[in-house]
């Protein structure tokens, strides 16, 4: 079927809206409608190379939309269901059998290579256009994904809301609510309040976090910050970052989140914990960056360092848990999302990567 969907073709050059055509499912697969789409940092990394990906490529995993068509094997879903998509897995390894799928042994392959059975389901004059990118490619009108990566919610949910479920949110949410678990009126300090780093404050102030402190370099998040729940924000342009969250918290934080993959952040989000801290590191970095701590203070303080992929998040408990969250009030999505058309894709990434919008939304045509 006829298609359209944002195409990039080289680091350099913007997206392009183009025709392309879409196959049908197989067995085991769903068509979805999509309604709206996340841009994540994940996606520009991709076209930065800073994954490696291929050329041309359709990018997008933060998809939402109505399921279209399933395939004669899927028995979970059916034509006209409201789905958020998310990251892809494999169902079978021992990752996935143990609910964590985000460290699923095929992660890689599924997600970043986009493999699947059959080839890319995106085609112009009979050629592949990209991969499966996180199983879905949702820059697009219509995608092809699987049971695994959908997750039904209720239609009358506003669908360009819940789309940064699949990615960002739950990765800011998950890893304060499912991995560093912090007791009320612990300390956490936030480095890069963007959507994930936001939702991560979100996640502290529902814990009952105290002090929850924001470090970024743009004064507009820094002050949406304070407004979810930052009880302290600080300049990330100023030398002694980890100082003043020291000054704050009297010896340290018991918490901290990166989000930035930055070498010099990483050593102010380690160096400003308290004995026994932990560090949650979530970024996507370029390949080959490396961290350095002075030994004494990881070693001495008896620090722990923690990756995050995804919020460890089994995606059929946690974005339903995120959904009531949402409806309780304390997600307020439609202060977080700006939405575009799919035309304006460019200047979409823009407003995201200069801080202007902190979640851009694409809205198709």
């Amino acid at each position: 079927m006829k298609v359209f969907a944002a195409i990039a073709r080289s680091s350099d050059e913007p997206f392009s809206i183009e025709e392309c055509a879409l196959v049908r499912p197989s067995s085991h697969e769903v068509r979805v409608k999509v309604h709206a789409c996340g841009i994540c940092h994940t996606d520009s990394a991709a076209k930065l190379q800073h994954l490696p990906v291929p050329f041309p490529q359709t990018l997008g995993h933060e998809g939402a939309g109505v399921v279209e068509e399933v395939g004669s094997g899927v028995t979970s879903l059916v034509p006209g269901d409201h789905v958020v998509m998310t990251f892809g897995s494999c169902g079978t390894c021992e990752s996935c059998a143990s609910a964590k799928p985000a460290y699923c042994d095929d992660f890689l392959a599924i997600n970043i290579a986009g493999r699947r059975e059959g080839g890319a389901p995106l085609r112009q004059h009979g050629k592949p256009v990209g991969q499966h990118f996180f199983a879905q490619s949702a820059f697009s009108t219509h995608a092809i994904a699987t049971p695994r990566n959908l997750v039904k919610v209720d239609a009358s949910l506003p669908l360009e809301l819940l789309a940064p479920l699949g990615c960002g949110i739950q990765t800011g949410m998950g890893t304060v609510l499912n991995v560093l678990r912090p007791a009320a009126r612990t300390g956490i300090a936030v480095f890069g309040v963007g959507a994930v780093g936001m939702a991560s404050v979100i996640a502290a102030k529902i814990v009952g976090c105290n002090p929850i402190i924001a470090v970024d370099l743009v004064y507009e998040r820094l002050e949406a910050a304070r407004s979810f729940g930052a009880t302290h924000v600080i300049d990330g342009r100023s030398s002694d970052v980890s100082l003043q969250i020291r000054a704050i918290t009297g010896k340290g934080a018991h918490f901290s989140v990166d989000t930035t993959g930055h070498p010099s952040v990483i050593t102010e989000a380690t160096t400003c914990l308290r004995k026994l801290g932990v560090v949650a590191q979530l970024a996507a970095p370029a390949r080959g960056t490396q961290y350095c701590v002075p030994s004494h203070v990881l070693g001495g303080g008896g620090l722990s360092w923690r990756g995050v992929v995804e919020g460890d998040s089994d995606i059929q408990t946690f974005i339903p848990d995120l959904v009531r969250y949402y409806r309780a009030g304390q997600l307020p999505l439609d202060r977080i999302v700006t939405t575009y058309p799919l035309s304006s894709i460019n200047q979409a990434i823009a407003d995201s990567d200069s801080g202007k919008v902190l979640k851009a939304v694409l809205v198709m045509p």
